[in-house]
């Protein structure tokens, strides 16, 4: 059997992602759509919408065959970690290819820059560190330097979200060895930050969130952008959890962790740096909400992402050496399957004795620090609940099975 992996968020699962499954397959000939998707708290350093076991159900039901965690230690983390991360899963899930929704469609491109990045790696990683030092965010260094570099040459561009992901990705895959073959599709209709619902039947997740974050919120206003699935499943857990996650639920407890401890224990919190930690201290007694505190705090040094993540570091608490530990190989150490169809479960079970990392179903059999993250974090993320139902969702690391698609 074919296999082809995919490296998803699904914030939530919608129609462009749909269509990325369905020409996946078309593209690569495979029989098999494995995914790794991110838990609950996302590579820009956002709580997932809704849970991971939700998201998994709308992928599920959206043609995906096998959904596999990208361990949180990669999850909420800049490009080359989280695909780092992501690919390695792949790689020991043995798929056939991979591949990823970019704005520019064309793989070739990104083998070309790939390697000319090898090729001047000093030279534009010099660029780089000093686009950075001038306040650039990272994508957007990058593609300042390859250009400075390449100079006359068409290289990548690498100001787009999904071109510098893909670019990460096969990096990782050249790194590493891996032998899956690369593909990519063009983004359709609308792009990944756009934050205005589109006219067609394809939007951003960014948009459909902040629809469904605004005073007059209603499934109906974003259901033409969704399989049906996806909307029964947002419908469900807003019914059982009466909210849909996001940042501001969780504003007290960031607020309450920064007015409690102090500079020198801040300091210790990775991806607190540079002083930072002395902006962060004295903004937060005057924000009321998230969005003030991230408009403070912010400045040509820090984007908005950077920001992001660092509190999501704050609020789980997760200090440089726990996360230097879960990373010191700088790959998974595990497969934590949230769920499969027949199809995924075949493919399991002609992969189970080729395996290149352990097969993870239930948590309480399984210790690793990049496990113990991923349970502190669910348990962070249950925060925004009301109890019971926050102490309920505590258990469901432990207690929920992979989820099977019939």
């Amino acid at each position: 059997m074919q296999a082809v992996g995919i490296i998803v968020e699904y914030n939530p699962f919608h129609n462009g992602h749909f269509y990325h499954v369905q020409q996946s397959k078309k593209k690569t000939g495979a029989d098999c759509v494995v995914a790794v998707m991110s838990g609950h708290f996302l590579q820009r350093g956002e709580p997932a919408l809704v849970s991971k076991w939700a998201r998994t159900k709308m992928a599920l039901a959206g043609g995906v065959d096998l959904v596999i965690e990208l361990p949180f230690a990669f999850a909420a983390q800049q490009a080359d970690l989280f695909a780092s991360g992501a690919m390695s899963i792949l790689a020991a899930l043995n798929v056939d290819s991979f591949c990823f929704g970019s704005e520019n469609g064309d793989i070739q491109t990104f083998l070309e820059a790939e390697h000319f990045y090898r090729i001047h790696e000093e030279q534009v990683s010099s660029h780089v560190q000093h686009a950075l030092k001038q306040g650039m965010s990272y994508p957007t260094a990058m593609s300042f330097a390859l250009k400075k570099v390449g100079e006359s040459k068409q290289l990548l561009d690498l100001s787009q979200p999904n071109n510098i992901l893909g670019y990460a990705y096969i990096k990782a895959m050249m790194q590493h060895h891996y032998t899956m073959s690369p593909y990519t599709i063009a983004r359709i209709e609308s792009h990944y930050h756009d934050e205005t619902l589109s006219s067609s039947t394809v939007t951003s997740a960014t948009s459909i969130r902040k629809a469904l974050f605004s005073e007059n919120a209603d499934l109906q206003t974003v259901n033409r952008y969704m399989p049906e699935s996806t909307e029964r499943y947002l419908h469900d857990y807003a019914s059982t959890y009466g909210l849909y996650h996001q940042w501001e639920h969780y504003f007290p407890y960031l607020k309450y962790t920064l007015l409690s401890i102090a500079p020198e224990q801040l300091q210790d919190i990775y991806g607190v740096e540079e002083g930072i930690e002395y902006r962060l201290l004295h903004y937060i007694k005057q924000s009321r909400t998230f969005s003030e505190f991230m408009q403070l705090i912010k400045n040509k040094r820090y984007t908005w992402t950077r920001l992001q993540r660092m509190c999501v570091h704050i609020l789980t608490h997760t200090t440089r050496n726990q996360m230097e530990t879960a990373l010191k190989e700088r790959t998974a150490a595990y497969i934590r399957l949230l769920g499969m169809s027949k199809k995924g479960q075949v493919y399991l079970k002609e992969q189970k004795k080729k395996l290149h990392l352990p097969l993870v179903s239930t948590v309480s059999k399984f210790h690793h620090p990049q496990l113990e993250q991923d349970i502190k974090t669910t348990n962070v993320y249950s925060f925004a609940l009301n109890e019971p139902a926050r102490s309920e969702f505590l258990f469901q690391e432990y207690r929920t099975p992979p989820i099977f698609f019939d």
